[in-house]
């Protein structure tokens, strides 16, 4: 068996996951990694806490243009695998919300510090602050061009993620790899962002946050909603809703489609029982104005909000009827909040898009155009919902190119 090196380019989930299983199946391992330290974006994740999976790993938490990859991808690599990959470096899990899983530390730094650790330990070279600017290939051989000199293999597994979070090192090198040997790419859009909107009353309530529900419309036609917090911002809106839509905005806004959210404000309440708890509310002798009536049950940056666009005529509880009432309980479930932009790649988590998977075997993450050529994790056309599931991705295609390379 053939034992030359293999390089694996950028060591963030993907390539530590890689490295580890190539290296304890007896190959030699060179990672390669243009920051100070591996793992930077592991480092940041989930506030500080990485959620590294998801007991509920099913496919259609997972988005590509190539569904079948997926499926194939994940066949036999649900969450106990994983689990049994951390346990095996030393790192005990527990479980959140929602079935998201996080070291029991409650720190990223001991998931990096673990995964370097066991790299180390089976034999992997790490070499940081290595930038890699160009691969060609010569006969059999992968030719790295690095700020540490040339480097040369037979083996090439390219790791290096997406342009989500430039401040972290994310960049676009692995499409550029990929696209100089051939393969094609599938757009790329910022996903789990933050949305913007050049509305001047969301500014107004900077800061505020509710549970609620987000509706997305594009061109007036109703795409998809999603349940959970609405935080508003001085350039838009954020929270958990807003993330888990982000994806779809995001694709929509690259078609220059009219993107409008319509915000319920108060999900828990049907629209009949909202109105009967406001008519239950008022009293015809109070001259208490509606702004500071309806602060009872809303944030006053909101009450100000949905006072103006309801166009309730009444200024004072007295003055309220049930036409008035109406108005107000429609405006409170359908806030409309045109979208603009999003936050771009520097506010983004991940990216959609990336390398055509169907031009990689989801078996093994190898190249079916160039052989010896591997790609793992984000740079490949896989994006997966909140929750730990690019992780999750991340850790899968990493151990499959690691045991590939050594078959």
């Amino acid at each position: 068996m053939n034992n030359e090196k293999m390089i694996i380019v950028g060591a963030g989930a993907a390539g530590l996951a890689a490295a580890i299983t190539a290296a304890r199946r007896g190959q030699q391992v060179e990672l390669l990694e243009q920051n100070s330290r591996p793992g930077k974006k592991i480092l940041v994740s989930g506030n500080g806490k990485c959620n590294i999976t998801n007991r509920y790993i099913a496919a259609n938490r997972f988005h590509s243009r190539n569904p079948d990859f997926i499926e194939e991808t994940l066949n036999g690599y649900d969450f106990p695998v994983i689990k049994d990959f951390f346990t095996s470096i030393g790192l005990e899990l527990i479980e959140g919300k929602e079935g998201k899983i996080f070291p029991m530390s409650l720190q990223a730094s001991s998931v990096v510090e673990l995964l370097e650790y066991e790299a180390k330990r089976v034999g992997v070279e790490i070499h940081c602050d290595c930038k890699v600017t160009r691969i060609t290939k010569e006969g059999d051989d992968f030719i790295l061009e690095t700020s540490l000199g040339e480097k040369r293999s037979k083996r090439l597994l390219i790791t290096s993620g997406s342009p989500a979070a430039p401040q972290l090192g994310g960049n676009n090198s692995g499409y550029l790899f990929a696209t100089t040997m051939g393969h094609t790419l599938i757009p790329r859009h910022p996903s789990l962002v933050q949305l913007c909107s050049e509305e001047s009353w969301v500014k107004t309530c900077a800061g505020v946050k509710v549970a609620g529900v987000a509706k997305l419309y594009a061109n007036g036609e109703y795409i998809t909603e999603k349940k959970g917090d609405l935080l508003f911002t001085n350039y838009g809106i954020s929270g958990l809703a807003i993330l888990d839509l982000s994806r779809e905005v995001s694709t929509r806004l690259a078609a220059f489609d009219y993107c409008e959210l319509s915000l319920d404000l108060m999900p828990a309440l049907s629209k009949e029982k909202l109105t009967n708890l406001m008519l239950s509310r008022i009293q015809k002798e109070s001259g208490k104005p509606v702004t500071l009536w309806l602060q009872g049950i809303l944030h006053k940056k909101l009450a100000r909000v949905v006072l103006e666009h309801s166009k309730c005529k009444s200024r004072a509880e007295g003055d309220l009827n049930r036409k008035e009432v109406n108005k107000l309980v429609h405006t409170i479930k359908n806030l409309k909040l045109s979208i603009n932009d999003t936050k771009g790649f520097k506010g983004a988590e991940v990216s959609t898009g990336g390398v055509d998977t169907s031009e990689v075997s989801p078996q093994t993450m190898a190249s079916r155009l160039v052989p010896g050529l591997y790609f793992a994790g984000e740079v490949l056309d896989v994006d997966g919902d909140r929750g730990g599931f690019n992780f999750h991705f991340a850790w899968v295609s990493g151990i499959r190119a690691g045991k590939a390379v050594r078959n």
